[in-house]
């Protein structure tokens, strides 16, 4: 039986901005769904429609960019039993997070709103993917990395927003990995010991 992994896209775009993902994730059952009331809903109510597409489906693995980050990240930490690994693309936790620079409509500059402090309840295994020169800045997504218990980072290089199509290559093997494989055993983050 093959594992299910639902794919949340950006906002403004459809299911067909993971087209260059679809060959390296044939393996597993994919489910995009195509979120049509983008300008009238917040994060919080597209991750509650999330929590109950999952419901029909049953736990699967996320996979979200940009906008599509951030509600996996919000369903997971409404649901963390319907997510079994979570990768965030270009994501924010707290709308802090975005670039002074990045042009963002209304309700980007209110949602999200999660702290730290929600985050380090969060027990879902994370990869958090973003590019070296993305809209996202380095500190948040060092920010989150360090809040979640139990996340990975990647900063890909010579990369924007865009990551995900500038390098397919590159970061098709990344969610590859961590989608199937598990961490080494001797694997003792710094920041966890004590």
């Amino acid at each position: 039986m093959t594992e299910t992994l639902v794919l949340l896209h950006p906002g403004g775009a459809d299911p067909s901005a993971f087209g260059p993902q679809l060959d390296a994730l044939k393996d597993f059952t994919l489910h995009a769904p195509h979120r049509v009331d983008q300008a009238t809903q917040d994060h919080m109510e597209m991750a509650e429609q999330t929590v109950a597409f999952l419901e029909t489906t049953g736990p699967a693995h996320l996979l979200g960019c940009s906008d599509g980050a951030t509600i996996a990240l919000l369903t997971a930490h409404l649901r963390p039993d319907l997510v079994h690994k979570l990768i965030v693309v270009c994501g924010v936790f707290h709308h802090d997070g975005w670039d002074p620079a990045t042009e963002l409509t209304p309700m980007h500059h209110r949602s999200p709103s999660l702290t730290a402090q929600d985050l380090s309840t969060l027990p879902t295994r994370t990869l958090i993917m973003i590019g070296d020169d993305d809209e996202v800045t380095l500190e948040h997504a060092t920010a989150m990395f360090r809040a979640l218990e139990n996340a990975e980072l990647a900063v890909v290089p010579g990369t924007s927003h865009g990551l995900l199509h500038e390098k397919p290559g590159l970061c098709n093997a990344m969610i590859v990995d961590f989608l199937t494989n598990e961490p080494v055993e001797t694997y003792a983050p710094i920041r966890r010991r004590v």
